[in-house]
């Protein structure tokens, strides 16, 4: 026969509904994530056809934003019940994700600043990848719209990435009215403009002496890489307030695990 018994009365009653409170803010945010993940793909038509989720050449955004739903939503789940309920399995599953976590998000720290031009031109690939697939998915469209615009930047090395979409494409055979064109996010905008100008990459690869005059000429991995330079304190100090966030709270249920003691007696 096994039964449990604690060391303590109880888990400390303010830690416990401190942890509650704070994982059903997580727990909330992955219903919220995932439910956007759903309604995007209602939206796209995906949920009435699952066959359309393999033909989308590029990333589709809302397997990111179902993963990350997923997992927040498990953990909230887990550390809500085992908080409130005392669950010592559920708190153990909870401390040992997000020390997996944390392991994840140190080992591919290392690997990034060891394997750099590796990851390069991995991201490379993956952006010209993406670019192939532009207009196949609106949700990646417009996440490319928005990395382009906020960095200001075209194309994965140059604005010249985008004869790689057949819609953009120079070939001779292209009929598309953008042919040899770039979307409107590469386009620089005039700040007097209040209203965008969605046609304004229209022929604008066919006169390279002109791009600077109408659109940006930077690639957007060069923009990145411009970019960590100028922010890497930023970015080191949030990696660093996020890691030591996930090392307390494994930490303190680590702690609190060693409440419980199991004691086998015979009867």
């Amino acid at each position: 026969m096994y039964y449990y018994r604690y060391e303590n009365a109880e888990i400390n009653c303010c830690y416990k509904y401190l942890m509650f409170s704070y994982n059903i803010i997580f727990w909330l945010a992955g219903i919220a994530f995932i439910a956007a993940g759903f309604w995007a793909w209602s939206e796209k038509g995906v949920l009435m056809d699952l066959t359309q989720v393999t033909r989308v050449h590029g990333f589709d955004p809302v397997w990111l934003v179902l993963a990350v739903g997923g997992i927040t939503f498990v953990l909230g789940f887990a550390g809500c019940v085992g908080a409130l309920r005392e669950n010592i399995c559920l708190l153990k599953f909870f401390s040992g994700v997000i020390g997996l976590i944390f392991f994840l998000e140190l080992t591919a720290a290392v690997l990034v600043v060891v394997f750099q031009s590796q990851v390069r031109a991995w991201i490379n690939e993956f952006f010209l990848a993406n670019i192939k697939g532009y207009r196949d998915d609106i949700d990646l469209q417009n996440l490319i719209d928005s990395v382009q615009r906020m960095n200001a930047c075209c194309g994965a090395q140059t604005p010249q990435d985008w004869n790689q979409n057949v819609y953009f494409s120079c070939d001779e055979n292209n009929r598309s009215r953008e042919k040899c064109g770039v979307p409107f996010s590469c386009c620089i905008q005039d700040p007097a403009d209040l209203v965008m100008n969605t046609q304004c990459g229209y022929d604008v690869r066919r006169n390279q002496s002109e791009w600077s005059k109408h659109i940006y000429t930077k690639g957007c991995i060069a923009a990145l890489e411009d970019w960590l330079p100028r922010n890497l304190y930023t970015v080191a100090i949030v990696f660093v307030v996020i890691s030591l966030l996930q090392v307390s709270k494994h930490l303190l249920l680590c702690e609190k695990a060693q409440g419980f003691i199991s004691v086998r007696t015979l009867t």
